[in-house]
């Protein structure tokens, strides 16, 4: 006698030969079961409107990351499917019966138990994990499109919001700013370009990786159910691997943070001082630095000029990398005017950039010895990255300097912050704005928003949080600029639109 287990397979009384009648009944079974999977009558329950797949995919019940699924009914997190399962559970408590698979992406019908196989259900499969061709890839900066998500709002791929869970704009300002640099995009947009990377044993910054990517999917997804995303994921992976330097739940400062996550990026990916990475590819130059080192200031007269004469206390010459320049800004004036109004100071950009120009001076204290150094820029990068130097930290509390830096929009040349040797071989010197990240506000209290350029349309955007507005190029130079980041003009690029 063979014995079978009934699962999902009805058999019927036969009075032919047993065994016979038993293959016969299993073919049968199996074929309603096909039968099933390609016509269940439940499909129409689906709510899409409660999908959410950006936050910790874990079992509502019991946490558990293991074998969990998606109810597409009510959107809630369930482990397993077998009998005694919450997914199974929930099936028949609330009479919700389309289960989705997280990590196989598999479809399911409970409690009975019959994968589903049907075509309307790859939009569902694709916001969960949307992949991108490389023709699609290399139109996006082609084309200003619209899309419709599924709850009828309209948005601009990659122009998207990303939700503020309770303290994390600062992080959120960092990663929409570095969703819109093209190269570092197309990288993290196609997933076959870092899975191969092996990293060791028990390693999980590489974890930081996998989330950007997936961040930078969703927000380029033109097929989304909703007009914004959740970095839930995204910054999970930074709490855990920055050993919670840096949190959701409380402020941050985005230089910091951007510093952190460009290096930790950098490393997961296989990156060393010598090795590039898709991050150093983008963004990272080099300088010279001219090192002096001076006297303590208690000396007398003739004790500072006899340690001048010794080796010492010489001008050093180094060469460094960078991913990013520090521009200090002017002593912000203590005075008001007439009207008790504080005056806001203005410098230009090329005041603060005079930094690099391999002549200015500046004095550098440490604990025991202070420094005097120059700079000039030796190689520039694709993308370069300004962080303007606004808050000065002392044992007590943070100040703001408030000044705003007034720059053009495009066309800054900085063939004049070049050494000699490389002003010849550095070809494309002109760069143009196309992110810009602000902080409003208090030091410990104000909140970040960022300003994107989206290259298919030439217009530019603000984003804060969830909200998304278009903003003219003119109001951005009005605002206290924090971060910004610069695209090298090359041979074949036309001069970016400033959206007037």
């Amino acid at each position: 006698m063979v014995s079978l287990k009934r699962e999902n397979i009805e058999l019927e009384d036969d009075d032919d030969d047993e065994e016979e009648g038993v293959v016969a009944k299993v073919g049968r079974g199996r074929a309603a079961e096909d039968l099933r999977s390609r016509h269940c009558p439940y499909l129409d329950t689906i709510n899409r409107s409660v999908l959410d797949f950006d936050f910790e995919k874990l079992c509502s019940i019991s946490l558990s990351h293991i074998n969990v699924y998606a109810c597409l009914i009510c959107g809630k997190y369930f482990q397993g499917r077998g009998l005694k399962s919450h997914a199974y559970t929930h099936s028949v408590q609330f009479t919700h019966h389309v289960f989705l698979n997280l990590h196989t992406l598999k479809f399911y019908c409970l409690p009975d138990n019959y994968e589903i196989i049907d075509s309307s259900l790859e939009d569902v499969t694709y916001v969960l994990k949307p992949t991108f061709t490389r023709p699609h890839i290399s139109g996006l900066d082609k084309q200003g499109k619209l899309y419709r998500a599924y709850d009828g709002t309209t948005y601009l791929p990659g122009i998207v919001g990303l939700n503020n869970i309770k303290a994390n704009d600062y992080a959120n300002v960092v990663l929409q700013a570095l969703s819109n640099v093209p190269p570092l995009r197309n990288y993290f947009l196609e997933e076959e370009n870092y899975r191969g990377i092996r990293r060791p044993p028990g390693d999980i910054m590489f974890l930081l990786v996998q989330r950007f990517g997936e961040l930078m999917r969703k927000l380029w997804n033109p097929r989304n159910f909703k007009a914004h995303v959740s970095p839930h994921e995204m910054l999970q992976a930074v709490v855990l691997c920055s050993k919670k330097t840096f949190q959701i739940t409380k402020q941050g400062d985005s230089v910091d943070f951007l510093s952190w996550f460009l290096n930790a990026l950098h490393n997961a990916l296989g990156g060393t001082k010598k090795k590039p990475s898709s991050i150093t590819n983008v963004f990272q130059g080099s300088m010279r630095i001219f090192s002096k080192k001076l006297p303590h200031p208690d000396l007398t007269p003739e004790e500072k000029e006899e340690l001048l004469l010794t080796e010492e206390y010489q001008e050093k010459i180094s060469e460094s990398t960078f991913l990013y320049l520090t521009l200090d800004l002017p002593t912000a004036p203590l005075y008001k005017d007439e009207k008790e109004q504080l005056i806001i100071p203005q410098v230009p950009l090329f005041n603060i950039l005079g930094k690099f120009n391999g002549s200015t001076e500046k004095e550098y204290k440490t604990y025991k010895e202070n420094f005097l150094k120059k700079f000039q820029l030796t190689k520039l990068p694709p993308y370069l990255i300004f962080c303007i130097k606004r808050f000065t930290k002392n044992n007590f509390f943070v100040e703001k300097n408030p000044t705003i830096v007034n720059f053009p929009i495009t066309n800054v040349d900085l063939r004049e912050y070049l050494t000699e040797e490389s002003q010849v071989t550095e070809k494309h010197t002109t760069y143009d704005l196309v992110a810009n990240v602000v902080h409003d506000g208090k030091p410990t209290e104000g909140a970040y928003r960022t300003h994107v350029l989206h290259h298919g349309t030439g217009k530019w955007y603000e984003m804060q949080d969830l909200q998304v507005t278009d903003i003219l190029p003119q109001m951005i130079t009005l605002s206290e600029a924090y971060i910004q980041i610069w695209k090298r003009r090359e041979d074949d690029d036309t001069p970016i639109h400033t959206g007037a």
